[in-house]
């Protein structure tokens, strides 16, 4: 059947119209938004089929394996068995961030089995994202080096499973932004050595950005060679993405807040930071945390608040060590010791338990949400030394969840460890089938509840390498999705530089508050630009303060070379004035001219009056968001100069 109208059904089931245009964003009777679930069929015999058609009374064919769920609330079909290949998704479903999970299935008369995925690379008009091959030469030469680093991360873990195969294909690898997605996986058919992932990358690296190609050039070259290994070429990749990074600029703003929401009387969640931190803590603002109290007033508050304190000592002990290494920490030994470092807060908070003679559901605990940015020193491609190499590490232990958006996309980082996240990577049910069960949404895994030695804390990096902002929170926001239909609302404004970071948190707290009011909320954002700093025209609220990365001695080079400039230009304009003034009293001009040259005169002291009074704005404004730099910049001045600048 082909639909006469694209159209599609609300997911309330209490909506007495449910039907809507396909295009509506809620539903035009109930308000409710609307679920646009695109899926990636995966038939190898189907016949052709037209776009507009509707399979199974449910799916309408927007192109020949693109289908959308016109009925998203309605459970899909799910098989008795589940196949090997069913199993495969399911065992590597902790990569939300690049891999397909499964949907349904469909079985149809005169056709094998369809096989449906979701979260595919698919945009929320229905199109597919561009192919590697198509966005490859757009890209920066830190893009192109993280495509590939993530390419090699997926095929270490692939390769257990049979399917790295599906890395070698050039129009099943993806790009979304910055990262690599798969639009299904295939199990391996030939030889899938590192030779050959090498020889697939040949014609990216034919085109890769001149400032990488002599590099990339020779790690594939190493590629070809059959003794190479592994562990090398990922060394290699690892440091030249990171050589490439640094030579990005990096600035942070950070800020965050918890709410005890409005149904509840205790707040058992904590953060780090927020407005009663001090400006000054060390950790800001590369560090930033949410917890998530369980056991109750007596519990979970003291649980949660005890987990931020414990960790940020971790952390800083950290950030410490790696400060003072010579060479670059690896990515694989951060993991581990960021891993390591929740397992000692969960063994203090675990301690606590027993002291206090705690058992089973007495026992407090928390969920534990960590975003570090650790700089690492290191020698860029263009061969000078910088301070940051811009890598993100995100470690998680529970059900807070953190997402990175930019101005196109909000992505969902995290895993949530519940019942459901635990049945379907075992390999024992799908996500909607393990989605009925009454215990779905309980807890598997939590600091405090158990020895640290228990625990599996999913930990992963990230290359700061686009402007965007990294939202950790509890379930408090997170609930309902409203964090996917809300993001475009308080995100882009602040992207756009029309609303501050502080702004933005207590506005999604408030809408939290209506729409997910049953539980706390806790939320802290942190605005990451690689791109020039443009000045905020809002004001600013007084909920805390704004804290900034302070930039590289190029970056303050540069900025010195500037302001130089500018207060140089003023005294030019007297010297030009002065100059005027001696030639109109040496020269003899009719009465005419002498109010011509009054004129210009005028219109010269009003240029230099705009040019000044715009000199003290800019000088003002980045005194006021900016001061460790101006403050440098103004050491750097005449004695007799260094009165006029203000004191911090």
């Amino acid at each position: 059947m082909i639909a006469t109208q694209k159209i599609i059904y609300c997911p309330n089931p209490n909506c007495s119209h449910p039907i809507n245009a396909a295009e509506n964003q809620v539903c035009s009777n109930c308000q409710t938004p609307l679920i646009h679930r695109y899926l990636w069929s995966v038939h190898p015999n189907i016949q052709k089929l037209e776009a507009g058609e509707i399979i199974n009374d449910r799916y309408e064919v927007i192109k020949q394996q693109i289908w959308l769920d016109t009925k998203p609330a309605k459970l899909p079909e799910i098989p008795t068995e589940l196949s090997s290949s069913m199993i495969t998704y399911l065992r590597c479903s902790q990569e939300i961030l690049h891999l397909p999970q499964i949907y349904g299935y469909l079985s149809l008369k005169d056709s094998h089995d369809i096989l449906l995925l979701e979260n595919v690379p698919i945009d929320e008009t229905g199109n597919l994202y561009p192919a590697i091959s198509n966005a490859w030469k757009q890209a920066t030469p830190v893009r192109q080096i993280y495509w590939l680093w993530q390419i090699l991360q997926l095929w270490e873990k692939l390769e257990k499973f049979g399917v790295n195969g599906s890395l070698l294909l050039a129009e099943n690898l993806r790009v979304q932004g910055c990262f690599v997605r798969l639009l299904e996986l295939t199990n391996n058919q030939d030889n899938t050595s590192i030779q050959k992932l090498g020889e697939s990358w040949e014609n990216l690296i034919s085109q890769a950005q001149p400032s990488i190609a002599e590099q990339l050039t020779s790690i594939v070259g190493q590629m070809r060679d059959p003794l190479v290994k592994f562990a090398d070429i990922r060394s290699q990749i690892n440091r030249l993405l990171l050589a490439a990074s640094a030579e990005l600029p990096l600035r942070l703003n950070v800020a965050g807040a918890t709410d005890i929401g409005a149904e509840l009387e205790h707040n058992e969640d904590a953060c780090f930071p927020t407005g009663e931190d001090c400006i000054d803590d060390p950790l800001l603002p590369r560090v930033s945390i949410v917890c998530d109290g369980i056991g109750g007033h007596e519990g979970g508050e003291v649980a949660s608040k005890l987990g931020v304190q414990s960790v940020k000592l971790q952390i800083k002990a950290l950030l410490t060590e790696v400060s003072g290494q010579q060479e670059l920490v690896s990515p694989e030994l951060l993991q581990q010791q960021l891993a390591a470092s929740l397992r000692i807060v969960n063994n203090v908070i675990c301690n606590a338990n027993n002291e206090q003679k705690r058992e089973g559901t007495q026992r407090m605990g928390t969920t534990m949400l960590v975003a570090v940015q650790v700089p690492q020193q290191v020698q860029t491609v263009a061969g000078w030394d910088a301070e940051n190499a811009h890598e993100l590490y995100i470690a998680n232990i529970g059900d807070s969840r953190a997402y990175w958006i930019t101005r196109e996309y909000c992505r969902l980082l995290t895993l949530d460890d519940d019942v459901i996240a635990r049945e379907v990577c075992l390999g024992r049910s799908l996500y909607h089938q393990a989605k009925q069960r009454r215990d779905a949404t309980a807890l598997t895994q939590a600091l405090g509840t158990k020895q640290g030695e228990n625990l599996r804390p999913t930990v992963q990096r990230l290359i700061i390498e686009e402007d965007g902002l990294l939202l950790l929170c509890s379930d408090g926001l997170s609930d309902r999705f409203l964090v996917e239909q809300s993001w475009k609302d308080f995100a882009l404004p602040v992207l756009d530089g029309e609303m501050h970071v502080e702004e933005a948190v207590y506005a999604w707290i408030k809408l939290a508050n209506q729409k997910n009011g049953h539980d706390n909320i806790s939320l802290v954002l942190t605005h990451c630009r690689v791109s020039p700093e443009s000045i905020i025209t809002s004001t600013p609220v007084e909920f805390s303060p704004e804290i900034l990365e302070t930039p590289g001695e190029a970056t303050l080079e540069a900025e010195e070379s500037e302001f130089s400039e500018s207060i140089q230009l003023p005294l030019d304009l007297d010297l030009d004035l002065e100059l005027d003034s001696e030639n109109s009293e040496s020269e003899a001009k009719p009465v005419k001219a002498k109010k011509k040259r009054l004129s210009a005169l005028i219109w010269l002291l009003g240029l230099l009056f705009l040019l000044s009074a715009g000199l003290g704005l800019g000088l003002f404004t980045w005194w006021r968001y900016n001061p460790t730099t101006f403050g440098k910049a103004c050491d750097r001045l005449p004695q007799g100069l260094q009165k006029i600048c203000p004191k911090n």
